[in-house]
């Protein structure tokens, strides 16, 4: 685990430094095909991740990066818990920075039609990291439906559906209101990771698959200056059967030791500051 995480640190330095590095070696004549740039950072209530609760019920913060140039973008992204866990078996997993994600990916707009596929690597304190292919498939038209399909191939293997609607609202040239909700499928290849829950709350020797948890959010993103936007958002999350209720309780009781809790639905909230170029 450790040196996983060390390489994978090393890894994405080298990436970012090669990202700024075609940044400011870019020759001229494409100015209409110049590199983007997105800053930001996000100050939450919780960390809610399909369906899970990833914190104590304390503030994280989020710092986020990402490059684009043309139809390909890299990120890197990074959970600091104000509160972190120790485990109940006395292993400190107290490190404030307890997972940060790298990903890449590559997007085209046929038409209407816009198709995005990448790769995501999550570095995580604690247990086992992850790895994921996803594809996603978004129409322009009412509510901007998109389909994405995660496939988990690295540990833990399984799919991820989600389906997600949004809608935004011009108050004035510098207001918005943006309105959004998702439906998720889980379906499960590995019963340690995902497994069925019983009604009295054990793990089972099935795997998971059933519809797993919908989000409903609003953010209000606020473009206070030609480059920064501040953007307050509240969400919320919950179960969409009584099997992956089960499932988010048994889940949010056991991560990373916590003993209390046991929740199936999450109402959360923050502002995020970013700054684009």
């Amino acid at each position: 685990m450790r040196k996983n995480l060390k390489h994978m640190k090393h890894l994405m330095a080298i990436v970012v430094g090669l990202a700024l590095s075609v940044i400011t070696i870019l020759p001229a004549a494409a100015e209409e095909e110049e590199p983007l740039a997105d800053l930001s950072v996000a100050v939450l209530s919780d960390y809610i991740w399909r369906g899970q609760e990833l914190s104590r019920d304390s503030a994280v913060i989020q710092p986020s990066m990402t490059i684009s140039y043309q139809d390909f973008s890299a990120n890197l992204w990074s959970n600091l818990d104000t509160d972190p866990y120790t485990s109940a078996s006395g292993e400190d997993n107290s490190s404030a920075c307890n997972e940060t994600d790298f990903t890449l990916s590559y997007a085209r707009e046929f038409g209407p039609v816009s198709v995005e596929g990448g790769y995501i690597y999550y570095d995580l304190e604690g247990v086992d990291d992850s790895q994921e292919l996803f594809l996603s498939l978004g129409l322009d038209t009412l509510l901007s439906p998109a389909l994405t399909v995660y496939r988990e191939v690295y540990k833990s293997e399984h799919w991820y559906f989600l389906l997600g609607i949004s809608h935004s609202f011009e108050i004035s040239k510098a207001v918005s209101l943006e309105l959004s909700a998702s439906a998720s499928y889980l379906e499960s290849l590995d019963a340690d990771a995902y497994p069925d829950i019983d009604s009295s709350g054990a793990a089972t020797d099935d795997e998971f698959s059933h519809f797993h948890d919908g989000v409903i959010s609003a953010s209000l993103p606020v473009s206070v200056a030609k480059y920064i936007t501040i953007t307050p958002s509240l969400g919320y999350t919950f179960a969409l059967s009584s099997d992956a209720s089960d499932e988010m309780e048994w889940r949010s009781r056991s991560f990373r030791g916590k003993t209390t809790g046991g929740d199936d639905n999450f109402v959360y909230g923050g502002v995020t500051v970013s700054v684009a170029f």
